[in-house]
């Protein structure tokens, strides 16, 4: 007992350091739960191993393991295995501890602490990439922990995190879930008789709803086995909440019979028959006697149409094609309202899951809120929700009032264009008939007039000679046709490589501006002389030889002549080798740096390529 109190006093001494990283409290607390609970195993009393689980309690050292287990992912990752080993060890700690006088502080505040702790840590362990093997020692830990301690289950069953493991799709998880339960029940006779009804309705809804939703035969086994221990512990305190679900036992016999646990479907089956019989008697009394009625007016109507038939052998095909219609139309009307009723149980659950991840999400946000800010959160919540109503409802009533006047409107255009239509055509008519009142009559052309004499004709004849003299026809031969359409075809090919040179033209005009704007850019974004490397110089070359010489010449033209002092502009600039070395040395002098010659000179550093 010296030792364990040495050893407790040294652990409080270490943790209280504040330099400690998580992964060197986990280890710390690990080793000093391992040597307080090894030593106390070893000796021969229990008590002295309920005894050190107290005096755990009493240091404050089972505190200090339920603060690091409550870290966020970002703190604990990387030591995954250490902390499920220390979830364990502080669920071990915990089951057969006996405080003494702090037993109500350490039942009612203490144990929920540590249970919202491990399933925080199993909540983190299945959204990480680490291994199930885990997340199985974490969720191991709090079935021992609630088989030692029954009252825990509404906070399990309540717990944010929970639900967050309840949501996975993974079929280890959901068996995982199953199977904690079902240690519990197990390992406690008296577990479920200690809940309330609220509590066992949902544990029921969560085996019920793994059955409905997974297809994996070791989860729907497991599920039925949790139910069955519920109907062996509660007894017919289960029969008032199996009421809840009517189609049960369909289930069972089209979803999860000969899946190799039959003998459990039929006695989970025959359960749920036995308070069916229980709570429907009269009913079941009563529809013994319709079908019996039934099968009596059916044998009654088929002795009739049998007598009938044997006259009628003609109606038998007839008879039998209509059956079978019947038949089949009935078989496709049951099978699209079985499908109707999975497909709207299986929008109630997605509705359902979907409300709960809202929930849990609005929840988690009011989490991390402050008291202060909840209530003028929650008033924004609503004044948001009230906006958006008034503003769907401000649409619907605009919509309908532009649709009634669009309406209105579009009702007197058609009304106002049909009574012009009708005045325009009257308007017409009217002026038609006065137009031919007034014109003259029109005198019949004929092709031989009265008084066309011979002297007459000839007179004509010869005005219509001088007239095609004068005018002759403009038609071409086949001759002129063929050259004049070479000639159109060969304007057309000029035409066409005058198109297709100016477009080229108009390419390269595009590329030399895309090319400028492109250096353009570059010289404005181009970094000062002090600092330019050879790399970001190199990005400035051209890479035409002689463009990039001739570029070096203009802008070592250009640097000298912005250097030279005012008289010596007045003159002839001297423009030999020696001269322009003498005065690129000058002027390396003066400013310390410059671009001559195609390289950057600059104090301390590197030549840069122009």
């Amino acid at each position: 007992m010296e030792d364990e109190e040495a050893v407790t006093s040294e652990l409080k001494m270490q943790l209280e350091n504040e330099a400690l990283s998580p992964e060197e409290k986990i280890s710390l607390l690990i080793d000093a739960l391992n040597k307080v609970l090894n030593s106390a195993a070893l000796q021969k009393p229990s008590r002295d191993l309920a005894g050190a689980k107290a005096r755990l309690y009493d240091s404050g050292v089972l505190s200090h393991c339920v603060q690091v287990l409550s870290l966020g992912p970002s703190r604990l990752r990387g030591s995954w295995a250490a902390a499920a080993r220390l979830a364990h060890l502080t669920s071990s700690s915990c089951v057969g501890a006996e405080p003494g006088s702090r037993s109500e502080a350490f039942h009612r505040l203490f144990l929920p602490s540590v249970m919202d702790a491990l399933l925080s840590l199993a909540g983190q362990l299945m959204s990480s990439s680490e291994s199930p093997s885990l997340f199985r020692k974490v969720m191991d830990s709090v079935s021992w922990l609630l088989s030692a301690h029954p009252h825990l289950t509404p906070q399990v069953l309540s717990s944010a995190h929970y639900e967050q493991i309840q949501m996975s799709d993974d079929v280890s998880v959901c068996l995982l879930c199953i199977q904690m339960w079902i240690h519990s029940c197990t390992v406690n006779r008296d577990f479920l008789s200690n809940q309330s009804d609220e509590s066992v309705l949902l544990l029921l809804n969560e085996a019920v709803a793994q059955l409905a939703l997974s297809s994996d035969t070791a989860v729907g086994g497991a599920s039925i086995r949790l139910m069955l221990l519920m109907a062996s512990q509660l007894g017919r305190r289960l029969q008032p909440l199996l009421l809840n679900f009517k189609g049960l036992s369909s289930l069972l016999e089209k979803d999860w019979k000969g899946r190799g646990f039959d003998a459990e479907v039929d006695q989970l089956t025959s359960v749920l028959q036995r308070q069916q019989s229980v709570s429907g008697r009269p009913q079941e009394v009563s529809s013994e006697r319709v079908r019996a009625a039934c099968a009596i007016q059916a044998a009654w109507r088929s002795y009739q149409t049998r007598r009938r038939v044997k006259n009628l052998s003609r109606a038998v095909s007839a008879l039998q094609r209509r059956y079978r219609a019947r038949r089949r139309l009935q078989q496709e009307q049951k099978e699209a309202q079985q499908w109707e009723e999975q497909l709207r149980y299986q929008v109630c659950v997605r509705r359902q899951q979907a409300r709960r991840r809202f929930h849990q999400k609005q929840r988690e946000l009011l989490q991390r809120l402050p008291p202060d800010q909840v209530q003028p959160y929650l008033q924004e919540c609503e004044r948001r929700a009230a906006l958006v109503i008034q503003s769907f409802w401000r649409g619907f009533r605009a919509r309908r009032r532009y649709v009634d006047s669009l309406r209105d409107a579009l009702r007197e255009s058609q009304r106002q264009r049909r009574a012009a239509r009708t005045l325009q055509r009257a308007g017409r008519r009217f002026l038609d008939k006065r137009r031919a009142a007034k014109a003259p009559p029109i005198a019949p052309l004929w092709i031989g007039q009265e008084g066309l004499t011979d002297s007459r004709r000839a007179e004509l004849k010869q005005q219509l000679d001088e007239y095609i003299a004068a005018y002759r026809s403009t038609g071409l031969s086949a001759e002129e046709g063929a050259a004049l359409h070479a000639e159109v075809q060969l304007l057309l090919q000029a035409e066409l490589q005058k198109g297709e040179q100016r477009r080229r033209e108009e390419q390269r005009v595009e590329a030399l501006l895309a090319c400028a704007r492109t250096q353009l850019e570059l010289l404005q974004d181009a970094p000062p002389l002090s600092v330019v490397t050879a790399k970001q110089a190199e990005s400035f070359l051209s890479p035409s030889a002689s463009i990039a010489a001739r570029a070096r010449d203009a802008h070592n033209a250009a640097l000298q002549a912005s250097r030279l002092p005012w008289w010596r502009n007045l003159g002839e600039t001297p423009t030999g080798e020696e001269a322009g070395h003498a005065h690129l040395q000058e002027l390396e002098a003066e400013f310390g740096g410059l671009f001559i010659g195609g390289a950057a000179m600059v104090e301390g550093g590197p030549e840069v390529e122009l």
